[in-house]
């Protein structure tokens, strides 16, 4: 099977179900904004500090494949076979994941500037795009919602909860590499 198929060559691409849309389309905005994010978490997994939180990063990957798939279906024509799906044990295994970090955590007292390490700085731009892709996710849900089949409603959290672990790891992360979390201190 060759990977280039010559199918889009005039700016379309097909949803699952078949319908053809163009690629500039919110739907295939959002989850294009999805598969950048698992690139981004791949590339946190990738860093030696996570050693340990590899499998959990692999996961997380390996669900924002379900919501690219669910984003990617033609609402409209779904499939007649079962595709996967976003669980409420999902968006547990995020919190249950920031609850133990934050034990071990100082308090947050101010607004953290991204940085002080390589690694962590890579869990931050992680974190911006997995706000981005949650934009776009509202958005079609908003446009989608006015034909009566909108986003499922455990896409969203689970993508809002990505973001906050995505954060709270970012701490984690500079903790474990004895960066310095720098606080942001407005001009007065």
């Amino acid at each position: 099977m060759k990977i280039y198929t010559k199918t889009g060559d005039k700016g379309q691409t097909a949803l699952i179900g078949g319908r053809r849309v163009s690629k500039a389309d919110l739907r295939i905005d959002a989850y294009g904004t999805v598969d950048e994010l698992n690139s981004w978490i791949g590339l946190v997994r990738d860093q030696p500090v996570n050693s340990e939180r590899k499998e959990l990063l692999k996961e997380i990957q390996d669900r924002l494949f379900t919501v690219g798939s669910e984003l990617a279906t033609d609402p409209e024509k779904a499939p007649k076979r079962a595709m996967p799906a976003i669980t409420p044990d999902d968006v547990q295994v995020l919190e249950d994941a920031m609850d133990t970090m934050d034990i071990e955590l100082p308090e947050l007292r101010a607004f953290i500037l991204p940085g002080g390490h390589q690694a962590v700085s890579f869990c931050h731009l992680a974190r911006t795009v997995c706000r981005r892709a949650e934009r776009l996710i509202i958005a079609l849900n908003d446009t989608t919602l006015q034909t009566g089949i909108g986003v499922d409603e455990l896409v969203l959290q689970y993508i809002n909860r990505l973001s906050d672990y995505l954060f709270v790891l970012s701490r984690k992360m500079a903790q474990e590499l004895s960066a310095d979390e720098v606080a942001w201190q407005p001009r007065t």
